[in-house]
């Protein structure tokens, strides 16, 4: 298996290092390439794979390809390798916005595409990842694409359609999630608690409240219920967030990402 990444940031980083701990593949199988001379010398000394500073050369050399650049490069990108390409490679691209025709029209030709919107948690191997395959992808190949990213993110195959509120609920969540456990732990702290405690008990709270919805499959209205003794505590918080309005400022933040990522 030889598997290329054009771009190898944060999120390129994250998939190259999660599929070589996992043992998916060895570091010589891997050739990442980067602008940056200085991120590169950082991933190969970080996990041993093959770098360049010419995209080409990844697109010559590899049999699944990622493209893992900003939504902005990809046509600059996509016109630079096309001429390398060949129709038994896979392509992967992770730029919201970037359908799967937008993205066949710049190679100029149909190709094995598979469009996904991985997510930041995939760092510490709990990502989630929507796959979009088009019809060239064979379900073996999709099979074999799905186990190798099962190294870092539970996987699920979405319709086209849905991917740009996969951006917004799934792939820019965890953003959202970052600031409320920042704001619940400020007020922690605000009310005498030292900072790693507070972190630590809302960040084990977010991580445990999630673990309950996944696990039990009830509704998290049913297990917010749960909580919430006849006048008691908790069914305070929830007037006070009900009051400031947490469910229309959460809903209009999602529905304002998904329409950015429309107009990528």
């Amino acid at each position: 298996m030889k598997i290329g990444f054009i771009g190898c940031g944060n999120m390129g980083g994250t998939m190259m290092q999660a599929m070589l701990d996992a043992g998916k593949c060895r570091p010589e199988e891997i050739m990442a390439s980067d602008h940056s001379e200085e991120l590169l010398r950082i991933r190969k000394e970080q996990t041993g794979v093959q770098v360049t500073t010419d995209n080409r050369s990844v697109a010559a050399f590899a049999e699944t390809l990622f493209l893992a650049v900003k939504p902005q490069y990809y046509e600059t990108v996509i016109k630079e390798i096309r001429d390398l390409v060949t129709d038994g490679q896979l392509i992967v691209t992770i730029a919201p916005g970037k359908t799967l025709d937008w993205v066949a029209e710049i190679f100029g030709r149909e190709l094995k595409i598979i469009r996904t919107m991985p997510n930041a948690p995939a760092m510490v191997k709990a990502g989630m990842m929507a796959l979009c395959p088009n019809g060239r992808v064979s379900q073996e190949e999709l099979d074999a694409f799905r186990g190798l990213c099962g190294s870092f993110s539970n996987t699920e195959v979405v319709e086209e359609r849905l991917m740009d509120v996969v951006t917004a609920v799934g792939s820019s969540s965890p953003a959202y999630v970052f600031m409320f456990i920042e704001a619940m732990a400020d007020a922690a702290v605000a009310e005498g608690m030292p900072r790693a405690s507070a972190y630590k008990f809302a960040s084990q709270a977010v991580l445990g409240s999630a673990k309950m919805v996944l696990d039990t499959g009830r509704h998290p209205g049913e297990l917010k219920d749960m909580i919430c003794s006849p006048g008691g505590t908790t069914i305070e918080a929830v007037r006070v967030l009900e009051e400031k309005g947490l469910r229309s400022a959460v809903f209009e933040a999602v529905k304002a990402c998904a329409e950015k990522s429309r107009g990528l």
